[in-house]
């Protein structure tokens, strides 16, 4: 199982492939949206690939409150601890 700083790597590694951000870029409490221009459609391919890589199924639910890219760590590692 994948502690809170692999989950967090991962995502950042994710973010930077799938919307061409550089990785030095994302930080923490970079807002998904506002910072790292991220829409609802790339939101969809950030957790498709997420689901991928934990082999859990994502509820759409659970990303609701999400808005920074530690949001995103804190909850696939929550979800992995299920």
């Amino acid at each position: 199982m994948a502690d809170k700083k692999e989950v967090y790597d991962h995502i950042v590694s994710v973010i930077a492939d799938l919307f061409q951000v550089e990785p030095e870029s994302i930080k923490p409490d970079s807002n998904l949206y506002e910072d790292l221009d991220i829409d609802s459609i790339d939101a969809v391919d950030l957790v498709v690939e997420l689901k991928k890589w934990t082999g859990k199924k994502i509820q759409p639910d659970d990303f609701k409150a999400v808005r920074t890219v530690q949001d995103v760590a804190d909850a696939v590692a929550e979800l992995l601890q299920e």
